[in-house]
C-alpha cells in the first residue's frame, strides 16, 4: 500500500534504524543522512518517512510532506554552510534518470561548484 513502509527499501529501513546511517537532521516526516558515495563535499539525501517510489508520487498523494523535503533540504544546506555559495536539490524519477532506490529522496549538493547542465 502506498505510504507504508516496504520491507525490501534500503531507505525504509534507514527510516526503522534497521540499516544505520549517518542523520544528520530528522523532522516529524522526514529523515536526512549522508548519501555512502558522495558526488560533492556536502552531499545529503532527504527523504519522506512514509514510502512512495518517486518525489512525483509522492507530491500527488502527500503534498505537504513533499514541501517538508523541500524545506528540510533547505534546512540542511544552512546547516551545511553551502546556503550561502549556492547548493543543488536534486529529484531523480526512474533508472533513466539515475534513480536507483525507489523512496522518493532529494540530494541536495554544495561545497563545489556546480556545473550546468548536470549529467
Amino acid at each position: 500500500m502506498a505510504g507504508e513502509p516496504q520491507s525490501d527499501c534500503l531507505f525504509c529501513k534507514i527510516v526503522s534504524g534497521d540499516i544505520p546511517a549517518t542523520i544528520v537532521r530528522e523532522s516529524e516526516t522526514t529523515v536526512a543522512f549522508r548519501d555512502i558515495n558522495p558526488q560533492a563535499p556536502t552531499h545529503v539525501l532527504v527523504i519522506p518517512k512514509v514510502h512512495y517510489p518517486d518525489a512525483a508520487s509522492l507530491a500527488a498523494a502527500e503534498p505537504l510532506i513533499a514541501a517538508d523535503v523541500l524545506r528540510e533540504a533547505g534546512e540542511v544546506a544552512a546547516d551545511e554552510k553551502v546556503d550561502g555559495s549556492g547548493y543543488r536539490i536534486i529529484l531523480n524519477t526512474g533508472s533513466g534518470a539515475g534513480q536507483t532506490v525507489f523512496h522518493a529522496h532529494a540530494h541536495v549538493l554544495g561545497g563545489r561548484g556546480l556545473q550546468w547542465p548536470p549529467g
